[in-house]
């Protein structure tokens, strides 16, 4: 009979887990830690990590962060995608300075962007507390070792996941075991290719042994996705500068810089006149893919010979190579292609 799967999953970590991540360094800090768990929400740890390390050099402690202006902060964030997690890391670190900070489940879901899960994540590492984890690979590590079928998005489904994440977690070293099954998920229970053979769970894993591995976790029921169309007017100045425009809080890219937009290229055509400019091309389409929508994006290309001439409160000139204002990726794609 197999030993307890806890305590299988903590020899194997003792052996073979992740130990040298920045977050991990001791003392066990719990800005650190909760900055990285709103990071690594939808983000794979090696792309958090420089941007983590950037992240903290800029914002140390939680009273820097607070005290930031917006714009720096989605600056420091910029291309690392799910902007909506820097506006509320923002807004959580001004409510953790003015109230102090949450001492338990319910009152660190009770800041913005923080859910169960990562609550829970915060209060295992920082804190030693025991609380059980559902992150997207332990979902996908507990729906093959149970053998749980459905996608883990239906509320009965994650209700059983939660339930079996409750049961396995341990009284002692939760910690480690939090990390550890992360790990697991991360490293060999992977989405594509699970190397099986190094798994800890791998002589009782139902879908392993129903030869199920690659139909669990179920998968997102199919729907087509639907399509938008935006234009931008892409207005360059001297020195590798661009006039942007800040977009509404709410909404697509909420908060972030973008060039003037137009609902179409007679709208883009009325916007250049009204700021004195020529449209001269069209450069080619860029694409960007949302989780609930594909959008397409139309840059109508101008210039001006002094970046001054057009600038008002609601507009800036970018400097290609700025960091100190958030843009969202695909502006720094088009700014890449313009060179």
């Amino acid at each position: 009979m197999p030993a307890d799967p806890a305590q299988r999953l903590l020899r194997w970590w003792d052996a073979h887990g992740r130990k040298d991540l920045p977050w991990q360094l001791e003392p066990r800090d719990r800005y650190r830690i909760w900055v990285a768990e709103i990071m690594l929400q939808q983000t794979q740890v090696a792309t958090v990590i420089g941007y983590y390390a950037r992240f903290l050099e800029r914002f140390p402690d939680v009273a820097a962060l607070a005290a930031a202006p917006e714009d720096q902060v989605l600056g420091a964030w910029s291309g690392l995608g799910y902007y909506s997690r820097a506006r509320n890391l923002h807004a959580a670190a001004q409510t953790i300075v003015a109230a102090g900070w949450p001492e338990d489940l319910d009152a660190w879901q009770a800041l913005p962007g923080v859910g169960r899960s990562t609550a829970a994540a915060i209060l295992t590492q920082a804190d030693g507390q025991r609380h059980a984890i559902l992150d997207g690979n332990v979902k996908r590590v507990l729906a093959r070792h149970a053998g749980i079928e459905g996608w883990p998005g239906e509320a009965a489904v994650l209700r059983r996941l939660w339930e079996e994440a409750e049961r396995r977690t341990p009284e002692r070293r939760v910690a480690d075991y939090t990390q550890a099954i992360m790990d697991l998920g991360a490293t060999l229970c992977t989405a594509r290719a699970p190397r099986c053979e190094d798994c800890p769970w791998q002589a009782d894993c139902v879908a392993r042994l129903g030869e199920r591995i690659g139909r669990l976790p179920g998968r997102r029921p199919r729907r087509a996705l639907p399509e938008r169309e935006m234009h931008w007017l892409v207005v360059r100045g001297p020195d590798r500068t661009v006039l942007l425009r800040r977009r509404p809080p709410t909404g697509v890219w909420g908060g972030l810089w973008t060039p003037p937009e137009g609902a179409d290229a007679e709208a883009i055509s009325v916007l250049a006149g009204e700021l004195g400019v020529t449209v001269t091309e069209q450069a080619a389409p860029l694409k960007h893919a949302f989780t609930h929508f594909r959008l397409t994006i139309h840059p109508h290309l101008a210039e001006v010979g002094t970046a001054t001439s057009i600038a008002d409160d609601g507009t800036t000139w970018f400097h290609y190579d700025d960091r100190s204002i958030g843009v969202p990726r695909p502006v720094q794609a088009l700014l890449q292609r313009l060179g």
